[in-house]
């Protein structure tokens, strides 16, 4: 029988999203496949969140594209962001505790594009009059990034609905950015 990768990357995020720890007989059960099985097509798990990190950026500029960053205000971009994201926000919690997909000279170049097209759009904010200036755009990007992984902890650790995922996340990112009238 055929083994589909997609699968076994899609329930080791699963599992892992819930339970980082996991080991790699725990990710060849929820997948369905044996320990050698899963060794094959990943020899480590080093290898297997290196696959994800694929996945993970894959999902991410899935997201970017069908958020349309350019059209409307960037506060309306960022809005659709967070809510093209939301379904792999677990992935990405996941993946945001992974200290060695960030650190040294073998970071994904991904990461360093998705983190440019995202600031570009928090600058678009700034030069709009949306959002404050004194807060840079690279800190309202690792903003956005912690509060997704904070939402989908909290989701799924069942301490928040996942209906209120975006406006929690928006609502609180938003809120501290938006430019507001000097009085």
């Amino acid at each position: 029988m055929a083994v589909d990768p997609d699968h076994v990357l899609r329930s080791a995020a699963a599992l892992l999203t819930r339970k980082s720890t996991a080991t790699m007989d725990e990710v060849a059960r929820a997948a369905g496949i044996s320990r050698a099985t899963l060794h094959r097509h990943f020899a480590g798990r080093d290898a297997l969140v290196r696959a994800l990190e694929a996945l993970g950026i894959a999902e991410c500029e899935a997201a970017l594209r069908a958020a349309r960053l350019d059209e409307g205000t960037a506060s309306e971009a960022v809005r659709r962001l967070v809510g093209a994201i939301e379904p792999a926000a677990g992935l990405l919690a996941f993946l945001y505790t992974e200290n060695q997909l960030f650190e040294g000279e073998e970071q994904n170049a991904g990461w360093t594009e998705i983190d440019d097209r995202i600031s570009a759009l928090f600058r678009r904010g700034q030069r709009s009059g949306e959002f404050r200036i004194d807060l840079t755009p690279a800190w309202l990007t690792e903003a956005l990034y912690g509060l997704l992984a904070s939402g989908a902890w909290l989701v799924q650790s069942g301490k928040g609905a996942p209906k209120d995922f975006q406006h929690m996340i928006v609502e609180l990112l938003l809120g501290g950015a938006v430019r507001r009238e000097e009085s």
